[in-house]
């Protein structure tokens, strides 16, 4: 009979003072390089020329073959994704009052806070983690005038349910596609849907551009608009007919991200692998659930995620102490919640009524190592030390509560 999980081989785990696992820091996110000399050539080729930024060649040929990717219009490339959004929002016309998840990164509620524009945080559907369109319409109101969806984990959002409100409701829509570069909606590429898309280009990212964003759209005038405003306003050189900033792509990134863009689908068939590796060694551990992809979908496979249930043995944050304990790195994405973070909880001290499953998923969600730095090796350790400290749970929940009286916490171990 087939195996249904690997055989389990207990581990010594460092919280009881044994040598950690790792020799070296593992992080969720190492940034992925591509071909070196390919980089190296076009960066040499860029100081000849002589010309490191104002809409250079390598970025004009970077937001090409971007829009083609996507299959959109335009891509508008910026100096890094909050910028974008901020620019995005901007140019879309978005005041009062706009309607986003709490689960997601914090850029989302700055870029429009940044602006005077009210962030009203949404419930997440606790199944995909990503705004439920059914908990939007009760927190509309007549200061509302647009719906900003995140595609977290590169997992689409529900797309035509929030496209329907948008349309009722007469609201602006665009989407905040920062983890979703490469993937799909029901078959049409993350880039066209909204008024535009957002992507961020971060080091963290599976592909990246060193730091970097972009806008997407197949709205013409949107596009010329977002140009204008990333460059000052200027249309020539001594003619400014629009209010701007400095939101331009430099060459040395658009280098990159063309490099990179060269080894997009090795770094999709790595983190694949790591996925699939992931699941076997993660399979059958109790009150650990990993979360799973649509594979009839195109997706970048970059985010390993985790649930947490406590009631099976250990809690996500001593879960996430045992594998600090092991150099393994694991994040509390995205805790506590951008309703719990400043200036948001100070503005809205009760927005967790309003939000139960946001609570649930900030207080169960870890987010594990993927990359071309993790290896299978790699992937099999971690879950040695997962299925240990599951198995081992009275005796490791004992070891940390003492580290934590003698103020010995594992998490600051160097």
């Amino acid at each position: 009979m087939p195996k249904t999980q690997p055989e389990f081989q207990p581990i010594d785990l460092a919280i009881f003072g044994r040598p950690p696992v790792f020799a070296e820091k593992v992080h969720v996110g190492r940034p992925n390089v591509g071909n070196r000399e390919r980089l190296l050539a076009r960066i040499n080729d860029m100081l000849d020329r002589n010309w490191l930024t104002n809409d250079g060649p390598y970025v004009q040929e970077f937001e090409k073959q971007i829009a083609e990717f996507v299959g959109v219009r335009h891509c508008v490339a910026m100096c890094n994704g909050t910028v974008a959004l901020e620019i995005a929002i901007r140019a879309v016309g978005l005041t009062g009052e706009v309607l986003i998840p709490s689960f997601t990164f914090i850029a989302t509620a700055h870029a429009l806070q940044w602006q005077e524009v009210t962030p009203v945080f949404c419930d997440v559907d606790p199944r995909t983690h990503t705004i439920d369109p059914a908990e939007i319409e009760k927190m509309i109101t007549p200061r509302t005038t647009g719906i900003i969806g995140v595609h977290t984990w590169g997992r689409a959002c529900d797309v035509s349910g929030l496209e329907a409100i948008a349309r009722r409701r007469n609201l602006q829509i665009l989407f905040d596609a920062a983890h979703a570069f490469g993937c799909s909606y029901k078959g049409k590429m993350i880039g066209g849907f909204g008024r535009c898309e957002v992507f961020s280009f971060h080091a963290t990212k599976f592909f990246n551009t060193f730091e970097g964003g972009a806008v997407v759209t197949n709205d013409d005038s949107l596009a010329e608009k977002m140009r204008l405003m990333r460059n000052f306003g200027f249309r020539g050189n001594d003619n400014v007919i629009y209010i701007g900033t400095n939101g331009k792509m430099t060459e040395v990134c658009a280098a990159m991200g063309l490099t990179s863009l060269e080894s997009v689908d090795e770094f999709v068939a790595i983190n694949r692998r790591n996925y699939l590796a992931y699941r076997r060694e993660l399979n059958g551990i109790p009150g650990v659930t990993l979360m799973a992809y649509n594979e009839s979908e195109r997706t970048n496979y970059q985010y390993i995620v985790v649930e947490v249930d406590e009631r099976e043995g250990l809690g996500r944050d001593e879960l996430v102490r045992v594998l600090t304990a092991e150099n393994v790195l694991a994040r509390r994405y995205f805790f506590p919640g951008c309703h719990r973070m400043e200036p948001y909880r100070s503005y809205f001290p009760h927005a967790s009524l309003t939000l139960p499953e946001t609570e649930k998923v900030c207080r169960r969600v870890m987010v594990l190592p993927n990359g071309t730095s993790v290896d299978e090796r790699a992937i099999t350790l971690m879950g040695q030390v997962i299925r240990t400290a599951i198995a081992e749970a009275g005796a490791v929940r004992a070891q940390l509560a003492v580290s934590v009286q003698h103020g010995v916490m594992v998490a600051d171990r160097p």
